[in-house]
């Protein structure tokens, strides 16, 4: 941490805005990158209550907030309060980074960029012929269906339980390419198309701490996974999820939401240093020795 750094009037100002903010692993894994690369930055988490987010923002502006990082609730609240958003972060209709650029905020989402790095570097393969299955459909499938589509997948099934809102799931990508490729299914069909799935993503919440012996999928369920498909849970506690362990047991190979974090921290860290060169290892290791897990 960067806890021995003189903190004076030059140190810039990084952070992150949530409501409640106090759990996020961002600031340990920020600062310590910071640390590492020498710089005078510093990164804190920001409470902020929903009814505050527009005079927050305008506050930010005011003291010369270089960038923040953004989390429940105020994913979606944010962007009628910024000057611009990328078409990536339209597309998923959520920001989760911005940056001040010639006096104006810049919204983003590097969320697509977290899901996507392991499956480009690790375990890079051709997706154009392969299968997406994707459980939930709120707001982290949106990422998820983005990164599917980017790394070319052939078919890409979200499942979900609520009709209504798998409707507007759907609905809302018909002006996009993505909706050639994209189907949704309710959880019932589920068993059909477990089989079939080259990637099996959990986007909902079931099985984090402290719910930790639950699994969005039965074991039965599971037993229908391809051996070698990828399973991956974008929740990192516990490590390994009910889930991941699973599907280890059926022959997949696991990836959980840890390295989602570190990744999209890692793409927000370049754009707020204008700077590609960013130690993974290091905001990695950082993470991983405040779980307990190194």
């Amino acid at each position: 941490m960067a806890n021995d750094k003189l903190i004076t009037g030059k140190t810039k100002l990084l952070g992150v805005i949530g409501h409640p903010v106090e759990h996020s692993l961002s600031p340990v894994m920020h600062n310590a990158t910071i640390a590492n690369l020498g710089l005078d930055y510093v990164y804190l988490p920001f409470p902020i209550a929903p009814e505050n987010l527009e005079v927050a923002i305008a506050g930010f502006a005011a003291i010369g907030v270089v960038g923040f990082s953004v989390t429940i609730p105020h994913k979606q609240a944010i962007m009628p309060l910024l000057s611009e958003i990328t078409p990536l972060a339209q597309m998923i209709g959520a920001v989760n980074t911005v940056s001040r650029q010639n006096n104006q905020w810049v919204g983003t989402n590097t969320d697509i960029e977290g899901f996507i790095a392991p499956l480009q570097t690790t375990y890079k393969q051709d997706w154009s012929q392969k299968v997406a299955v994707v459980l939930g459909n709120g707001g982290a499938a949106r990422a998820v269906v983005a990164g599917c589509h980017q790394l070319g997948f052939a078919k890409i099934h979200v499942v979900g339980r609520n009709v209504q809102r798998l409707q507007q799931f759907h609905d809302s990508w018909s002006n996009s390419p993505i909706s050639e490729n994209l189907q949704v299914h309710q959880w019932e069909e589920l068993s059909k198309l477990i089989p079939q799935a080259n990637l099996l993503v959990n986007t909902t919440p079931i099985g984090m701490y402290p719910k930790v012996d639950e699994s969005p999928l039965s074991g039965e369920e599971i037993a229908n996974l391809p051996t070698g498909a990828i399973a991956y849970d974008l929740i990192y506690i516990p490590k390994p999820t009910q889930f991941l362990e699973q599907a280890e047991k059926q022959g997949a190979i696991a990836i959980d939401g840890l390295e989602m974090l570190v990744q999209q921290g890692v793409a927000a860290l370049k754009i707020w240093l204008q700077q590609e060169n960013v130690p993974v290892e290091v905001m990695r290791q950082a993470l991983q020795k405040h779980l307990g897990l190194s």
